[in-house]
């Protein structure tokens, strides 16, 4: 539900959606992730611009929450501020990579006086690589350690970086010490890799003489990893998940764009004694599942999303949802899930092979406008690389389509989505990109999303299939698994093929659910966004009006704190199974908000909020 008076939309939409990424030149996805070509990682998104620059800002307001004190943190560019974990005195913030890799690590922030926090140490992350998400102290008392443990991810965001997840002990957080760096799944592909595969999230927790570690693994598709972190500073790989296989009733059968099903981000919590995985699986939504035995984890319950999308539907818009399941957590008492729907544009786009009467599977990379139809033609140009064949001239005179491969001609190179879109343009003449998938087990039919910059509309990463039905050619998604199939489509460079049409419309930005916790599929109770996140009006010159995080409240199970990016920090209650805003904050020269905790000091609850251009904020929820 929307809160306050809202103008409705100005146009009505029904339309197949997928989510889509960025609004300028330069676009971010949450797909799954490939180290090779400038897929995300899941760590790169468009938030330039956010405090008074060219995308300018919401007008500061608050209401009900009060600024118990804010601070500025050291080696801070625009952006560089990521997730913030809390725990005993101590708030954590990760330094991120996806603005240049310098700097990355762990910001370790005093605020045992919540009212003056002060900087008390930084821990480095390894060389090339940083954390972004899930950032997180844990007590362990195991056997073999006993102490706070603090974990965070790598990804890798230069020359020589690690995957794989990092454990200190921060028992004194003054004087952190390694454990363990860059450790993780070793394997990919059925090979042996010298370093870990990257990471985007990480939670861990204590399960008595045994402690466990759940990983996302950003390039596998089999991409929930638990490891035994009973010593933390030798944590081994015990179960690794494709839950989409493991529990195939999680994938919704309709609408047909909700596709991009990954592991994004997690939370175990014990409940009745049972360890219980809340997993945000983006396109498959959130999911329950009984850890207690990583080994022998079972089905518990999960999430649909609801379609026509009823958050949209609020402001007149009748459009498909778009999934982007991004984060969860129970409510104190257990009684609900609170999601947060990550989503960085507020367009949608419909895509098809007009040849074949055939939906094409493909986000925007860079978008086209709202309203903007591109309809024509396709020529095949290969991968587009770098020192590979020459990308041939489109057709000047009509409306031309390139259809590229994601990959490297080069074994073992980096040939990014950016290198691909800088030749095609170069060769001139065409109008649009569309990018396939390539060959791989975490490639071949899946769809993922992309990292890019350029002027061309960009489309993808669609389905390997769908590139070979344009060109009417034979395709088996087992043979492409398997390694046997053509590495690049079996047509020649220049080859013209079916006829595309992309179009473009408004459909609104991410925002929050509330699910009733059972067993099976769990009811969807309400949504929540703030006003202008459905009015297209703030579609642009606002900065990014998607949620991000929620973190329930620690002593009331009726009050939860979200992290909105320039929507800034919001307070909703549960009210007869509504979530109704009761607070909020945006300062003078707006917000950015990453990440959300809330802590208890002397009784008092406090949030910790980690603005991505500044530091770390702390707020105290006023109202009743």
């Amino acid at each position: 539900m929307h809160n306050g008076h809202r103008r409705a939309a100005t146009s009505l939409v029904t339309a197949i959606a997928l989510a889509v990424t960025g609004l300028t030149g330069t676009a971010y996805g949450h797909g799954v992730p490939a180290a090779d070509d400038g897929v995300d990682n899941g760590v790169a998104h468009d938030h330039d611009h956010q405090h008074g620059g060219e995308e300018g800002h919401l007008p500061a307001t608050d209401n009900n929450v009060r600024l118990v004190s804010k601070l500025k943190l050291p080696n801070v560019t625009e952006g560089k501020i990521a997730d913030v974990g809390v725990y005993k005195g101590y708030a954590y913030l990760a330094s991120w990579g996806g603005v240049g890799c310098d700097n990355t690590g762990v910001h370790v922030v005093d605020i045992r006086k919540p009212s003056k926090p002060k900087v008390a140490g930084f821990i480095p992350a390894p060389a090339g690589s940083a954390p972004g998400e899930g950032i997180q102290t844990v007590r362990l008392s195991t056997p073999a350690f006993t102490g706070d443990v603090l974990v965070s991810n790598n990804e890798v965001c230069g020359e020589g970086g690690a995957g794989g997840m990092n454990l200190y002990d921060v028992t004194d957080p003054a004087e952190p010490k390694v454990l363990a760096e860059g450790v993780g799944d070793f394997t990919l592909g059925g090979e042996q890799s010298e370093k870990a595969n990257d990471i985007h999230s990480v939670f861990a927790w204590d399960a008595g003489d045994k402690a466990y570690a759940v990983i996302v693994d950003n390039l596998e598709a089999v991409n929930t990893d638990i490891m035994d972190i009973t010593d933390p500073a030798k944590p081994r790989l015990v179960a690794e998940y494709d839950l989409s296989e493991t529990f195939p009733q999680i994938v919704q059968a309709a609408p047909e764009n909700l596709k991009e099903i990954f592991l994004h981000d997690m939370v175990v919590k014990k409940i009745r004694g049972r360890q219980v995985l809340l997993a945000s699986y983006w396109d498959g939504g959130y999911i329950a599942v009984d850890v207690t035995d990583p080994k022998n984890i079972t089905y518990l319950g999960d999430t649909d999303f609801t379609d026509p999308d009823p958050e949209a539907a609020e402001s007149g818009l009748d459009v498909a949802p778009e999934g982007n399941a991004h984060q969860a957590e129970f409510t104190g008492d257990n009684r609900y899930v609170i999601a947060a729907d990550e989503d960085f544009a507020p367009y949608q786009v419909t895509a098809r092979n007009t040849d074949d009467d055939t939906t094409v599977n493909a986000s925007q990379g860079i978008p086209l406008e709202e309203g903007e139809t591109i309809s024509g033609g396709t020529t095949y140009v290969g991968l587009a690389c770098n020192g590979g064949p020459a990308v041939p001239a489109g057709d000047p005179a009509a409306v031309d389509i390139a259809v590229v491969e994601r990959g490297s001609h080069v074994q073992g190179g980096v040939c990014t989505y950016t290198e691909k879109a800088a030749n095609i343009e170069a060769a001139g003449g065409y109008d649009g990109i569309l990018v396939v998938n390539r060959t791989g087990t975490d490639a071949c039919d899946s769809q993922v999303g992309m990292t890019i910059e350029g002027t061309l509309p960009t489309f993808g990463v669609a389905p390997r299939g769908q590139g070979f039905a344009v060109f009417d050619q034979p395709y088996s998604n087992d043979d492409c698994l398997a390694g046997t199939g053509p590495a690049t489509l079996p047509v020649d460079i220049g080859t013209k093929g079916d006829r595309l049409t992309f179009a473009s419309s408004f459909d609104g930005w991410g925002y929050a659910h509330l699910y009733r916790n059972e067993r099976g599929k769990m009811t969807e109770l309400d949504t929540y966004a703030i006003d202008e996140a459905h009015d297209p009006e703030y579609a642009s010159g606002f900065g990014d009006l998607s949620i991000h995080e929620v973190a329930t409240s620690q002593v009331r199970p009726d009050l939860a704190y979200f992290s909105y990016y320039a929507g800034g920090f919001r307070v909703a209650k549960i009210k007869h199974d509504k979530l109704v805003e009761v607070g909020r904050f945006i300062d003078e020269d707006g917000s950015n908000f990453w990440g959300v905790q809330a802590f208890n000091h002397f009784g008092k609850e406090y949030v910790a909020a980690s603005d991505r251009d500044y530091g770390l904020y702390i707020f105290q929820y006023t109202g009743r």
